[in-house]
């Protein structure tokens, strides 16, 4: 039986695959217009997989294209001339390999060409690629770059320049078509900081699975294992991950492979919810690279957090350094409205949880002395959570602190209240044996933390003071999401930055739902000794 694969490339024969049948389709008409084309996206979003499947029903469905697949990887530290001598082999060893899966056998000719040609330059790649398209009977090639942003420095522009001589040339082109494919672009490259040598490039965007193909990847499970998924754990999964193929995959692992559910029983909501904290708090290749990367540079965390918490949002201008950095990660993308918005909400968590420190030094104070009580208190008779009087304390947590939260270390003072709230509601949800996780509705501006306890559901939002107009548009936009997940009762926390802040407790029902909100002052400095 197939898997679900989460480690490299993915094969049809071994693992479950979602077809892409659309955006193959998309790829090899352009192939055929002869279209030099570029995918640059981050790592672990199914690049190379999707090229190979795109080239193998290209020569399926037309024998005469003709592939070359190389990888730069191993390239990015030569020099140029072991650049074009590794160049020279690759391209050797790879026409060989495909005449050999046609069952054919290289001409005299050819054989004769690929043992004298030794590239030195692009020049020389000029003139192979020129007896080539004659020696392969004037076969359609197409080149194959993989991990292309491993190419040396000193090579790229050059390289990129005889590429673009040959796609204009009025004579036959050979390469036919190109296919460059990477994690940084071209612009990222360095090569001669002026005009592109690769102005031809024809760019070719690979998204996210859609909820339709999550649920055609599932389903391929379903038939051979016959094991259903409850369709709302579907949706959850596609919400969650927001298609992000690896994320996918390792939650469809966790859930089939590692929790040991019964083949006889269906996938429900809470198995969905125990694979959920696992793959949240667990480790994994896609989450070591999205926290390591969110660490590259101190200047990160200030933009990641005025993304997730200011209403205005941050501009998806890819000619500022650090959002064309996190783009190039695959930390953050453009929204609808041309906004940065983080992917999807368990990156959001774990860059949470990266930026949490291990101690703030006030948690000893969570809880006052004075009642001399634990977080086991904050749960009722019945084992529900009394969310009034956790929110309350934690509003008075604030204020014992004083200013003391704008020395929580290495925290951006304007976003320390929600690192604080997070790290409060985590620790009790630890402690009461619940779970927790966050969701960001519009991609910036607020932040709902959800906690599950008993199968039960709690919603607190938060947001900083941004206004009176929108933080009464937070109530409303708490009660369509609080309607969305089937609650009616729901908590909003926001954090008052001003120099003179309105604290402010009230409830009151909103579009039908139930609403507690809290307006918290942040101490703006250590008051005087004086």
């Amino acid at each position: 039986m197939r898997r679900f694969g989460t480690q490299g490339r993915v094969y049809p024969d071994r693992h479950y695959v979602v077809p892409r049948t659309e955006e193959i389709a998309d790829f090899i008409a352009r192939v055929k217009e002869g279209r030099y084309t570029v995918l640059f996206a981050p790592r672990q979003t199914g690049k190379t997989t999707f090229f190979r499947m795109a080239l193998d029903a290209l020569t399926t469905e037309d024998p005469t294209y003709f592939p070359i697949q190389l990888d730069f990887q191993v390239m990015r530290n030569g020099s140029p001339p072991i650049f074009y001598e590794r160049l020279t082999q690759l391209i050797r060893w790879q026409i060989e390999y495909e005449l050999q899966k046609r069952g054919k056998k290289p001409t005299e000719g050819l054989t004769q060409f690929l043992n004298d040609t030794q590239l030195s330059n692009h020049f020389s790649m000029l003139e192979f690629f020129k007896q080539l398209a004659n020696l392969l009977n004037n076969r359609n090639v197409v080149l194959l770059i993989d991990e292309f942003d491993g190419i040396p420095q000193d090579v790229v522009s050059d390289f990129l320049y005889a590429l673009r001589t040959i796609y204009l040339s009025d004579v036959l082109q050979c390469p036919h078509s190109v296919g460059i494919v990477g994690v940084k672009s071209i612009s990222q490259l360095n090569y001669d900081r002026s005009v592109s040598p690769f102005n031809i490039q024809d760019e070719f965007r690979l998204p996210n699975f859609t909820l339709q193909q999550v649920q055609e990847l599932l389903s391929q499970y379903t038939d051979e294992a016959g094991q259903e998924f409850a369709p709302e754990v579907i949706v959850s999964i596609h919400k969650q991950t927001a298609g992000q193929p690896v994320l996918v995959n390792r939650f469809a692992q966790i859930l089939t492979e590692e929790m040991d559910i019964p083949k006889t029983e269906t996938i429900t909501p809470i198995h969905f919810s125990e694979a959920h904290m696992q793959l949240l708090r667990g480790r994994n290749t896609n989450i070591q690279h999205l926290t390591t990367n969110v660490r590259r540079d101190p200047r990160f965390e200030s933009m990641l957090m005025k993304i997730m918490a200011r209403e205005e949002g941050v501009d998806f201008n890819l000619d500022d350094d650090i959002i064309s950095e996190l783009a190039t990660y695959g930390v953050i993308k453009e929204a609808a409205d041309g906004r940065c918005e983080i992917v999807n909400p368990i990156y959001l968590y774990r860059i949470m949880r990266t930026f949490k420190p291990t101690f703030n030094g006030l948690e000893n104070e969570y809880l006052s002395e004075e009642k001399d009580e634990c977080f086991l208190d904050y749960l009722t008779p019945k084992g529900q959570i009394d969310m009034v009087s956790l929110l309350d304390n934690f509003r008075d947590f604030i204020a014992r602190a004083g200013f003391r939260i704008l020395q929580v270390p290495d925290k951006p003072q304007e976003y320390v209240g929600q690192h604080l709230l997070y790290a409060y509601l985590e620790q009790f949800i630890r402690s009461v044996g619940g779970n927790m996780y966050l969701e960001v509705q519009t991609g910036r501006g607020r932040m709902d933390m959800l906690l599950i306890h008993n199968q039960r559901k709690y919603i607190v939002e938060t947001k900083i003071w941004e206004g009176s107009n929108r933080y009464a548009a937070g109530k409303k936009q708490l009660a369509a999401y609080m309607e969305l997940e089937g609650t009616t009762e729901g908590y909003y926390v926001v954090f008052d930055h001003r120099e003179n802040p309105e604290p402010k407790v009230e409830t009151e029902t909103v579009d039908g739902m139930t609403i507690r909100s809290y307006v918290i002052p942040v101490i703006q400095a250590r008051p005087s000794s004086v």
